[in-house]
């Protein structure tokens, strides 16, 4: 398999008559889109080739160079858009992407493996680590420092603290 895509932001359907494109962004900066220009769909494959853009309300209004008409533009309504791994600048240290945290084990203080990082979903309300366990369903973790008092990316792991109710 390729290198690892980043989900980066999303088609929200068309701005005007002539062929622009709303995105909605899930970068901190969301003209850092502009920089990245050539988006990628969820297999990989070339999805938007950006040439120009401006920011709007909840993200950019963008010219692709694969669309010209508003017709166009609208038929690509909530076309996830991706970008490769390594197209992201490394991290500080003590700095990590939420993706990286994707696969990590999640363990108590202690050392017991309590599951593996399944997904990180924001619902509105903060950070939810999915943590699945060897058996049975997933549950949810806050990602806050109370929770989950240690990253260790490079150990492959996040130590979390085990909220009551979901013993």
């Amino acid at each position: 398999m390729g290198e690892p895509l980043i989900l980066v932001g999303r088609v929200a359907g068309a701005f005007g008559v002539r062929g622009e494109v709303r995105l909605t962004s899930f970068t901190a900066e969301p003209e850092a889109l502009l920089d990245y220009k050539a988006l990628k769909r969820e297999d990989g494959s070339p999805a938007l080739t950006l040439t120009s853009g401006r920011p709007a309300k909840g993200g950019l209004v963008v010219r692709a160079a694969e669309v010209e008409t508003r017709e166009q533009a609208e038929a690509m309504r909530g076309l996830k858009l991706y970008i490769d791994r390594d197209a992201l600048p490394e991290p500080e240290e003590d700095e990590f992407y939420v993706t990286d945290l994707i696969g990590l084990d999640a363990v108590t203080p202690e050392g017991e493996l309590l599951g593996r990082i399944r997904n990180v979903q924001d619902f509105g309300a903060g950070d939810l680590l999915e943590i699945q366990p060897a058996e049975g369903a997933s549950w949810y973790l806050p990602f806050t420092r109370e929770a989950v008092p240690e990253v260790r990316i490079s150990d492959g792991r996040v130590v979390a603290v085990k909220p009551d109710e979901t013993e």
